[in-house]
């Protein structure tokens, strides 16, 4: 027969049981005491099962469950508290890291021995886990009453280290840990009980520092400073404090470093962001854009752009106002200088962005925010007149003189292209833009036509740059007129065919035509010059030539273009002269008649008075006197006569007579000022056309908009043009709101 087994008493087995709770505490506290063996750990192990296991009234669990959590506050009343209440500072920190420790031994070891009742009964009746009744003690009678004098001894030992002392690093790590390890859901005890203390502390330290620092350090100075704690900041974090306290932290200091003295540390007299500027200290602006970007989410980022805008701003529009004083200073002085002020400044103009375009691409890192800064800066100067020329006219000249041969510099191909590309890019700041395109497309005309453009290919390259900018409509004419010289001189090797195959027509004269497309080009006065008979025979070759070629295309010469090549025999030598067909004209007079008065000039030549004074003054008042006139004096007036000057002479066998300068300002002025007009209407009508009903304010916001991009529309102007819209019945006033309109389909 087998032996019954003996019940074990709830006393019995708890004095066996406590004797080994004991044993382990003598271990912990480090007493001469042997570790558990295998025979000692099952001992225990089966005295809790078999108390566990007895049928009732002999089950224990629940008793046994109350005397493990008993044992462990016991333990923290007995030992732990008084151990720690008796230690300070750093030695405090340190006992509760090894209080801690033990702890979590003693947990582990208890957790085994009462490991059945973990199983079955804290299952059976969802109690709370044996592991965390242990830890539940710890933080209840020990972490609790201490928790503030620990965050204290912690955040004292963060100052030290501030202040430059060697502090224990993993001690702090242990420390924090614990408050990570302790945290339930109802109670955080890093962010709550330590966290937000430091984060408060930190911001007073940084306070502090940062009142103290401002007034002794000069900007870059300061900056260095606020690197390095941040940095310090930083490293913290990744040897001690949580990983979740970086970004708090950071945001704390920096607040205090950078936030609160932004203004002040950026107008610092002597050393702020204008003097960073002006001494050209890349590294401490790079630095700068560096703190600053850190500061609440970019937000530090605007005083630095706003205050490098200003500073680029002052920039440029110093170099205008010195242009405009150099442009002062040469008209009243009549001195040759090299280079027009107008045109130096351009060159000052891309030297300047292509310096703070760089300074924004490398040293802020390519910000959006400076991007803006620059443009806007830009947009300022760049729309201001220079000697009565608007921005739109300097760039339009300026391009005119780097596609001669590079201007003045004598650029190289590849320096020719980059210019331009600049160019496109100074162009974009520049509201008037359509202003630009009609000046250039007259240079442009002028070059094509009288052949003074180096190479087409830049020509070409700078019409692709504009209309990958701002557009095909931009172009389309210039386009045109440079297609146009290519047809021509097409055209022209045809003629001469035609001319060797019909010697009949040939005038007996070299002949160059270019013809050129209505609508491409600028608007030219046609006018009913009285040519003589030797380019009347050529004009009449030309039109039976074009004859052959199409029918449906009607010529009308231009007769104030072109050149005529006349070859002069005068007393001393041949020269060839180069004019206008104009000025041929009226030479060719000659040809029949000693003396000619001014009216007889004008009759024969059958030209208005401004043309016929503009002519004569060019042959007998200017530079070349081809013509001497009685009276001798500088200007042509009607009752005048005129005579070919038989003893004119010059060094050079060939020589070109200037064409008196017209003022075509004012002509480009008013043809922009029609393409508006038209614009304006077009924008409108297309606006209302997708609304079909609008109020004033809306629409002409629209219409700005639209219309933004090439010009900056004049808000007058546009109430101008939408009144005369309603007059033809594009539009009508709603009749009980008349700031409402409707659409007229």
């Amino acid at each position: 027969m087998m032996s019954q087994k003996s019940i074990i008493e709830l006393e019995e087995g708890w004095e066996i049981m406590d004797q080994g709770i004991k044993k382990l505490k003598r271990i912990l506290e480090g007493k001469d005491e042997s570790q558990f063996d295998s025979e000692g750990y099952m001992n225990l192990y089966t005295t809790i099962y078999n108390m566990c296991t007895q049928n009732p009234p002999h089950g224990y669990s629940q008793q046994l469950y109350d005397k493990y959590r008993e044992s462990f506050e016991a333990y923290a009343a007995s030992s732990v508290l008084p151990s720690l209440r008796e230690k300070h500072d750093e030695f405090m920190l340190m006992e509760i890291v090894k209080r801690w420790s033990n702890h979590k031994v003693m947990v582990r070891w208890l957790s085994r021995f009462f490991h059945y009742l973990d199983r079955f009964f804290v299952y059976r009746y969802s109690l709370l886990p044996l592991n965390e009744v242990g830890l539940k003690c710890f933080r209840d009678k020990v972490f609790e009453d201490l928790k503030g004098k620990v965050s204290g001894a912690v955040i004292a030992l963060i100052n030290q280290e501030r202040e430059g002392d060697q502090i224990d690093r993993s001690l702090l790590k242990n420390v924090l840990d614990m408050f990570v390890a302790l945290h339930t859901e109802e109670k955080k005890y890093y962010e709550e009980d330590f966290e937000a203390l430091m984060l408060e502390d930190t911001k007073g330290y940084y306070s502090r520092k940062a009142s103290q620092w401002i007034l002794e350090d000069s900007c870059p100075d300061y900056m260095l400073k606020v690197e390095e704690c941040l940095k310090k900041e930083k490293d913290r974090v990744e040897h001690y404090l949580h990983s979740s306290s970086e970004t708090k932290l950071l945001n704390k200091a920096e607040h205090e470093l950078l936030t609160v003295y932004a203004t002040q540390l950026l107008e610092k007299e002597h050393s702020g962001i204008q003097a960073l500027l002006r001494e050209d200290k890349v590294e401490d602006l790079s630095r700068m854009y560096r703190l600053f970007s850190r500061v609440e989410q970019g937000l530090g980022l605007e005083p630095v752009s706003n205050a490098f805008k200003q500073y680029v701003t002052n920039e440029g529009t110093a170099l205008v106002k010195q242009a405009e004083d150099a442009a002062k200073d040469k008209k009243a002085d009549k001195r040759d200088v090299v280079g027009l002020p107008e045109q130096v400044l351009v060159r000052k103009l891309i030297e300047l962005h292509d310096k703070y375009l760089g300074y924004v691409n490398d040293f802020f890192q390519n910000h959006s925010l400076f991007h803006k800064a620059l443009k806007e800066a830009f947009e300022v100067f760049c729309n201001k007149s220079v000697a009565g020329s608007s921005s739109a006219e300097l760039l339009a000249t300026f391009c005119e003189n780097v596609l001669k041969n590079g201007g003045s510099e004598k650029l190289t191909d590849e320096a020719i292209e980059k210019t331009l590309e600049k160019v496109v890019m100074l162009l974009a700041f520049v509201s008037d833009k359509d202003l630009f395109a009609e000046f250039f497309r007259k240079k442009l005309a002028r070059r094509l036509i009288y052949d003074k453009s180096a190479d087409d290919d830049h020509v070409r390259s700078l019409l692709s740059k504009l209309k990958q900018q701002f557009g095909g409509q931009f172009t389309s004419k210039m386009e045109g007129m440079v297609t146009d010289m290519t047809l021509a001189k097409e055209n022209q090797q045809h003629f001469a065919e035609y001319l060797r195959g019909n010697p009949r027509v040939h005038p007996g004269i070299d002949l160059t035509v270019t013809v050129l497309t209505t609508g491409f080009w600028p608007t030219y006065k046609s006018s009913d010059l009285n040519l003589p008979a030797e380019m009347v025979k050529c004009v009449e070759a030309f039109k039976e030539y074009y004859q052959t070629k199409t029918k449906h295309r009607k010529l009308t010469w231009i007769n104030s273009l072109g050149n005529c090549n006349l070859m002069g025999k005068f007393d001393a030598k041949k020269i060839e002269l180069i004019l206008s067909p104009y000025q041929a004209a009226a030479l060719l007079l000659f040809n029949g008649s000693d003396r000619l008065s001014y009216e007889e000039i004008k009759a024969q030549l059958n030209l208005s008075d401004d043309d016929v004074v503009r002519t004569l003054h060019s042959l007998s008042c200017a530079k070349y006197k081809i013509l001497t006139k009685e009276p001798n004096s500088r200007t042509i007036s009607p009752t005048d006569a005129f005579q070919f000057n038989s003893k004119f002479d010059d060094k050079m066998r060939r020589i070109k007579i200037p064409n008196p300068p017209v003022d075509e300002k004012k002509k480009v002025i008013e043809d922009v000022d029609k393409d508006r007009r038209y614009s304006i209407d077009a924008s409108v009508v297309r606006i209302m056309k997708a609304r079909k009903v609008l109020g004033y304010q809306q629409l002409v916001g629209e219409c700005v908009e639209q219309l933004s991009k090439m010009f900056k529309p004049d808000v007058k102007a546009i109430k101008k043009r939408i009144e005369d819209l309603i007059t033809r019945d594009y539009l009508e006033r709603d009749k009980e709101n008349p700031n409402l309109f409707k659409y007229l389909a």
